[in-house]
């Protein structure tokens, strides 16, 4: 069997370095601090009926949810054209002239809103260029693992967010919210600069005709010459499975929901997983952590109790490199929103009857406010590591490792854009919803947890462990998704291939 495509320890380092999730996770961390910064606060807020400034929940969420209106759609038109390194590259230039943009308004609402559209067009591609990529050059055995990396870096960012934040916050002018914002062009010139030294996806080369670049990629990602019999074995399965996906031509948007290789299951799973992952309850925490803190009371600094709840992010995220392999795609869904949802309806109920109302005075809240502060606190933290652990990377693996070359782009772009498109919904109508009802919203979060659970249960199939190519063969198997664990490919598509063309050479041979 051939390996697949890379091995070495440099294409790992490469596909680590591609996932470089720290652009969507920074920004996330970093704007929730930003909302409750004074200067901040000034600049872009209103004036209240006692002469103060505030910043209405109206406008929170406009600021917030800019980001995630950019969506992911707009890299299905460039990963094909541009090929997958060129397209990492023209969006990570968008995103940071987006930041540039919003790092130098200093009064204009619309000048910081328009930035984090700008940013957000480039992230959101970038959030599908990256399981598109690493899922067409990672080794099936490490492929999940490869692909968590991807969530370790967007909570990292987050983490990392609020320490600065943490340190910044202090400063009595606009630096307090100038420098962590101005810090994401840093992290977008750094990937801009290493992209110069990334391959493009080997899948991708083949794809477009240009069989001798792939070779070259496919020797230098595993360290060996090019006419190096694993080279060839490799070309060989990858040049047969393209071509059989390529049988019908250009691949169309509809074709994602094409009942072909049920291609529409597939498509629809992906988008299903973005969309309950998004409704896990865990980014209200990021964008509106601080802000829903401060009424817990704890006696902590907001700024403190998420830079602890970064930690305990990242933390909860490290085990699931070695769970997703481990416990598999489903085991790891499945427990975690049971989990979750447990989390969830407690912070609901003791936040609801517990904690003393918005803006009341530390001074005048009583020992169960303190009590209930505590509670909501300690089980938003578990729910925020069970999530990093479970819900928060799977959804990408399966994502990355799920539909065939010529469709792609466009189901990855599908899934990416579903998450999106509900972090906008989620970070917009959040505050809306809290100024109504307070914490009794985890409730939408623990109902979406249960829905996940039964979903992933019924529709969901097993893919660890098997090749891109394989997962076509799982699909039209037919295997019921809660006996696909069990599941296990029959003779391989490049295997019927090579025996066709030996067969062929003999007959050559002997005439």
């Amino acid at each position: 069997m051939a390996k697949d495509v890379p091995t070495s320890r440099r294409a790992v380092l490469l596909a680590i370095f591609i996932a470089f999730g720290f652009l969507f996770g920074y920004d996330m961390g970093v704007i929730s601090g930003c909302l409750i910064m004074p200067d901040f606060i000034h600049r872009f807020g209103q004036i209240g009926a006692d002469g103060q400034s505030y910043l209405s929940s109206s406008r929170q969420s406009i600021i917030v949810s800019l980001l995630s209106a950019g969506g992911a759609l707009a890299q299905a038109f460039t990963a094909d054209r541009l090929g997958r390194r060129g397209s990492i590259l023209f969006w990570s230039a968008i995103f940071t002239c987006g930041v540039a943009i919003q790092t130098g308004t200093t009064y204009s609402l619309v000048q910081l809103v328009i930035g984090r559209f700008i940013a957000g067009l480039g992230v959101g591609s970038l959030s599908a260029i990256v399981p598109l990529y690493n899922g067409e050059t990672a080794p099936k055995a490490i492929r999940g693992t490869i692909l968590v990396i991807y969530q370790v870096q967007i909570i990292t960012g987050i983490f990392l967010s609020y320490l600065i934040e943490l340190g910044s916050h202090t400063v009595n002018n606009s630096a307090s919210w100038r420098v962590p914002v101005g810090l994401q062009m840093v992290w977008g010139a750094i990937l801009l600069s290493g992209m110069f030294f990334l391959p493009e996806s080997p899948r991708h080369l083949l794809g477009t005709g240009r069989a001798d670049e792939a070779r070259r990629v496919i020797a230098e990602l595993n360290s060996v010459p090019e006419d190096n019999a694993l080279v060839i074995e490799i070309v060989e399965e990858l040049d047969f499975a393209i071509k059989a996906e390529n049988e019908g031509g250009k691949a169309t948007w509809l074709e994602c929901f094409s009942p072909r290789n049920a291609m529409w299951r597939r498509t629809i799973n992906g988008m299903m997983l973005q969309f309950i992952q998004q409704l896990n309850g865990q980014n209200f925490y990021y964008y509106y952590g601080d802000i829903f803190f401060e009424s817990a009371g704890a006696g902590l600094s907001p700024y403190v109790i998420q830079t602890i709840l970064g930690a305990v992010s990242v933390a909860g995220t490290l085990p699931a490199l070695y769970f997703i392999e481990a416990w598999g795609r489903r085991k790891s869904l499945l427990l975690g929103a049971l989990a979750q949802a447990a989390c969830a309806f407690i912070v609901a109920l003791v936040g609801h009857y517990g904690l003393a109302p918005d803006g009341t005075p530390v001074s005048e809240l009583t020992q169960r406010n303190k009590s209930s502060g505590g509670v909501v606190i300690a089980f938003a933290v578990l729910q925020v590591f069970i999530f990093g652990t479970t819900w928060g990377p799977t959804p990408w693996v399966y994502l990355g490792e799920s539909f065939p070359l010529r469709v792609r782009p466009k189901s990855i772009a599908l899934g990416s854009a579903t998450n999106w498109f509900w972090n906008f919904m989620l970070s917009y109508f959040s505050p809306l919803i809290v100024a109504k009802i307070g914490p009794l919203i985890m409730l939408v979060f623990f109902g979406m947890l249960i829905v996940g659970f039964f979903y992933v249960y019924v529709a969901v199939p097993e893919t660890k462990g098997i090749t891109l190519e394989e997962v076509d063969e799982l699909y039209r198997s037919g295997i019921a998704p809660w006996r696909s664990a069990g599941w296990r490919p029959s003779e391989k598509h490049y295997r019927h291939a090579s025996e066709k063309r030996n067969s062929d050479s003999e007959e050559v041979a002997s005439a």
